[in-house]
This record gives structure tokens, sequence and C-alpha cells, in this order.
């Protein structure tokens, strides 16, 4: 007969833990990416924010969606709004599947994230086509995809400072 581990229970997380990685991915989505990493750069803030939706529903929701999005549409000087929409429409999915994504491992987690981060990047693209833009290509969309494969270790991360520390730890 196999023994199951039980269930490891994670320590609440701190708000100041919470603000700073969402500080932290929006500094590093307003790093100057230029050129062949253009195609490659998830959003930092969509994960994360991702992350915080499934993990923290009740810490973090429409009111940071939406602030983190219009410090987005104000750091690109694309119309004010977009990625404020964007994130609020993610933020929302995200808390409606929070309980069915957490049912499943870190890796399967993956085919639920890389869905609501393409959600959210079409709605920008939609929004940037009401106003004019011209169709991008396809790897428009290969950030979605790097940010799926980026999932697990940001999981793993994002974790460290809420796992309860064992009497083997200490000593």
């Amino acid at each position: 007969m196999a023994t199951t581990q039980p269930e490891e229970i994670l320590l609440p997380a701190k708000p100041l833990f919470i603000l700073v990685t969402l500080l932290a991915a929006l500094l590093i989505n307003l790093l100057p990416w230029a050129g062949f990493s253009m195609w490659f750069k998830p959003d930092f803030v969509a994960l994360t924010l991702t992350y915080w939706c499934i993990h923290q529903p009740r810490r973090v929701g429409f009111t940071v969606a939406w602030i983190l999005g219009l410090m987005m549409d104000v750091a690109h000087g694309n119309l004010f709004g977009q990625y404020a929409l964007a994130y609020c429409v993610l933020a929302f999915t995200a808390i409606t599947l929070h309980r069915r994504v957490l049912m499943f491992s870190i890796y399967h987690q993956v085919l639920h994230v890389v869905p609501l981060l393409l959600v959210a990047q079409v709605l920008i693209l939609l929004v940037q086509l009401a106003t004019g833009a011209a169709l991008p290509g396809l790897q428009y969309f290969l950030g979605s995809l790097v940010g799926g494969l980026l999932w697990p270790p940001l999981a793993v991360l994002l974790e460290l400072p809420q796992r309860l520390k064992t009497h083997a730890d200490r000593v």
C-alpha cells in the first residue's frame, strides 16, 4: 500500500510581499526590451496578477488589476484603459477558476494559465486594432506561451516565503 503525503499548508501571504512582487513584475515589464526579445517577452504583470488572483483571491482582485492596468497604460503610452480592461478580465477569470486551477498539479495549471494570458493579450490587441494599429504577426502571441512556461518556477518562487518551517529546517 502506497502512503500519501498530506497536503502542505501554506502560511497566508503577507500584503507587503504581494505588493513587492507586483511592483517587481511591473518594473520587469518596463525594462527596455527590444528586437527579437520582444517576441518572447511575457507580460510579467499579467502573470504575477494571475498567480495572486488564483492563490489569494480575497486580497488581489479587480482594484489591484485596474490600478496595475492603468500604470501599464501610462508606461506604454497606450490608449488609457486598454491594459486595465484586459487585467480586470484576467482577474475575473482567474478568480472564477481559482478553485479549479488549484486542484491540478503545478504543471497542469499551465494548461489553464496560457489561455488566461492569451485572452488578456487578445483584448489588448482588439483595442489596438480598433484604434487603427496594424495587425501583428503570430509572434505576438509567443509571450503568452513563454508566460505559461514560466508559471511553474514563478509559483515555486512566490510560495517560498509562505511555506511552514519544520523543526528540521530551524535547526
